[in-house]
C-alpha cells in the first residue's frame, strides 16, 4: 500500500528541487525491458513537488559513477538510483556511488532496508547506500518498482529536513 504524500513533504513548486532518477539496468539501457522502476520513482517524486529528470544507464561501477557525477554537475540536489544493488555479477551501483559520496548516511540506508524487509526477506540482499555529496543527497534503491515505491515512502519524509541541513539550516 502506497502512503500518500503529505503536504509537509511536498516541495513548494516555486522552489522545486532538481532531482535526477538514474535507472541502472543493462536490459533497460538496451531497450529490451521497460523502465518501470524509474517511472515509479519519477511519479512519486513529482507528486512530492520535485523537478525530475531521468536517465537509463547500463550496469557497472564506472557507468554509475559517471551518471552520478553528471547529475550532480547538472545541479540535482537529489539523485536516486534504481537497480544494481544486489549481488549479481554486474551489480556495482554501490561501488560507483561510494566514489561520489563524501559522507554516507547509514541510518537512512538502514531505514530503507528495514522497510524492504517488512515486505520480503530478499531485501536483505540489497547493498544500496545513501550519502551526501556537497549539498546533494544520493540514494541507491533496488530495481524492483514496488521496492522503489516502498523506499521512497521512507525517504521522501526525510528529504526537506535533510536538504535544509545541507544548506546550513536547522542549527
Amino acid at each position: 500500500m502506497v502512503s500518500p504524500i503529505h503536504d509537509s513533504q511536498v516541495v513548494d513548486a516555486r522552489h522545486a528541487v532538481a532531482a535526477r532518477v538514474i535507472t541502472v539496468s543493462d536490459r533497460s539501457a538496451a531497450g529490451v525491458r521497460d523502465d518501470l522502476s524509474g517511472a515509479a520513482a519519477r511519479r512519486l517524486l513529482e507528486i512530492a513537488g520535485y523537478d525530475v529528470t531521468t536517465v537509463i544507464v547500463s550496469d557497472g561501477a564506472d557507468v554509475v559513477e559517471a551518471a552520478l557525477r553528471d547529475a550532480l554537475a547538472s545541479g540535482a540536489r537529489l539523485v536516486i538510483t534504481s537497480g544494481g544493488t544486489g549481488v549479481g555479477p554486474r551489480d556495482r551501483t554501490p561501488e560507483g556511488t561510494r566514489r561520489v559520496v563524501e559522507r554516507e548516511l547509514p541510518g537512512v540506508a538502514h531505514l530503507l532496508l528495514m522497510r524492504g524487509l517488512q515486505v520480503s526477506p530478499h531485501a536483505a540482499l540489497s547493498r544500496g547506500i545513501v550519502g551526501v555529496s556537497g549539498r546533494s543527497v544520493v540514494a541507491n534503491l533496488p530495481g524492483k518498482p514496488s521496492a522503489v515505491t516502498e523506499s521512497l515512502e521512507v525517504l521522501v519524509p526525510l528529504l526537506r529536513h535533510l536538504l535544509d541541513q545541507l544548506d546550513g539550516g536547522d542549527h
